[in-house]
């Protein structure tokens, strides 16, 4: 939230960061209060207060906190991770969001197969689109969607797969034995 002048008490944060007078008009003052200097001086370290300035002088007044509020957000993750700031943050949570993905379509899979064995039918809640394949590279191959890798019987050494375990390892809503809800 933008503050209000910083012409009766302490100067602004970035007047105080860059070691001069913060005058009644200063264009920081609203943006980067005293009690917030690492918001500035992370913004600084990153974009400059010079062309800070620029940017803030070229925009609406109605514009600016949103503006500043973005430069700050960026300017945090550009100190935390140099090289892919916010785009590490967004890329790690969209890799999230597919993995719950993945998991919400198991669920819901499981929820019709076991539904369809009892009743005959199944009404279920919620049944999203399911989200595009990642990008599989050269000579990558897929394992079956609900196929547990297994040793092969007969002391082979290559994979086979177990389609008979829906859940793979033990997990802890399919304990009942002391965790013998599966087998890898």
């Amino acid at each position: 939230m933008a503050s209000s002048s910083s012409s009766y008490n302490s100067p602004c944060a970035a007047c105080k960061f860059l070691r001069r007078k913060c005058m009644p008009g200063c264009i920081f003052a609203p943006y980067f209060p005293p009690e917030e200097p690492q918001k500035f001086a992370n913004v600084h370290k990153i974009f400059g207060a010079s062309n800070v300035t620029k940017l803030l002088n070229e925009l609406l007044p109605h514009q600016r906190e949103d503006a500043v509020n973005s430069l700050a957000y960026e300017a945090e993750a550009r100190v935390r991770d140099p090289v892919y700031g916010c785009v590490g943050a967004i890329s790690y949570l969209q890799r999230q969001v597919h993995r719950l993905q993945k998991e919400l379509d198991a669920a819901n899979a499981d929820l019709a197969r076991y539904g369809l064995s009892g009743s005959g039918e199944v009404d279920l809640v919620f049944q999203p689109q399911p989200p595009p394949p990642p990008a599989q590279p050269q000579g990558a191959y897929r394992m079956p969607l609900g196929a547990n890798p297994v040793i092969r019987p007969g002391g082979g050494r290559g994979l086979g797969y177990d389609n008979h375990q829906p859940f793979g390892p033990s997990l802890p809503w399919n304990d009942e034995e002391g965790g013998q809800g599966g087998n890898m």
